[in-house]
């Protein structure tokens, strides 16, 4: 298995330049021509490499698009570490990353607050879309397919008082989000926490994530918590303008 391994590596490295023949891959590797020919069907049913019309092979769309959707994860984790760090120092909360990735909302980064209580959120793990803020400040930007495609999964389980259930009542609050300008988790999830969050934006000025503070209510409850919203807004559009977008991430309306 690792000699098939080894060899499907190297013939992905040969191709990674330019498009390459048979014969030079088999000289290549030192194997037979047959045997390269089982490894790159294996590749190309997998879309890691692709065979052109004049029968020379290259890379294929499916390792592009993985190497590009690794990059993107970098890249904002990149540019927005030292943003959350600095927010998360000012504000003594607990601030998190989460992408648009596919169909789902991930959590890919978090800063922990100054407090002894250390919040569940794992980076890596998925949002629950209808209750967390920064669910609601990406959702709220996207368009209606594509916002669609995500509620899809979503259970409209109650997890509290405050769970908002019903689909017509989300479609509602996310109308509401758009007209105030940032999204709230008033304990919808765990009845102890508050949220507020915003949307980031990618060079395309398309919604690409979400930031958000989180505080324990016994220390900050959502109605002082909203305080650091136009703070919040700051930090977002700098992390979109280090992602490529020459505007504002969005409009920072009054906190109420």
């Amino acid at each position: 298995m690792s000699q098939s391994v080894d060899r499907a590596a190297a013939i992905l490295d040969a191709c990674a330049p330019g498009p390459q023949r048979l014969p030079h891959l088999a000289g290549l590797l030192g194997v037979h021509r047959s045997t390269v020919l089982r490894l790159l069907q294996t590749l190309e049913r997998h879309r890691l490499v692709r065979r052109l019309d004049d029968l020379t092979w290259t890379i294929g769309y499916g390792l592009i698009g993985l190497a590009v959707e690794t990059l993107d994860r970098m890249d904002l984790r990149t540019a927005a570490r030292p943003k959350l760090e600095l927010l998360g120092r000012e504000v003594g909360h607990t601030v998190h990353l989460a992408q648009l990735d596919g169909h789902d909302i991930v959590y890919v980064d978090k800063v922990e607050g100054n407090g002894a209580v250390r919040m569940a959120s794992r980076i890596g793990a998925p949002v629950q879309v209808h209750t967390a803020g920064v669910a609601k400040a990406i959702l709220a930007g996207l368009p209606p397919d594509r916002c669609e495609a995500v509620l899809a999964s979503a259970s409209f389980e109650r997890f509290t008082d405050s769970t908002i259930t019903d689909r017509a009542e989300f479609t509602a609050e996310l109308a509401k989000v758009r007209r105030q300008g940032y999204a709230v988790d008033d304990g919808e999830y765990e009845n102890y926490l508050a949220c507020i969050a915003v949307p980031v934006r990618d060079g395309s000025g398309s919604i690409r994530a979400g930031v958000s503070i989180s505080a324990l209510c016994a220390i900050e409850r959502l109605e002082k918590l909203r305080r650091h919203v136009p703070r919040l807004w700051e930090v977002a559009s700098e992390i979109s303008r280090e992602l490529g977008w020459s505007g504002p991430a969005g409009v920072s309306r009054s906190a109420g």
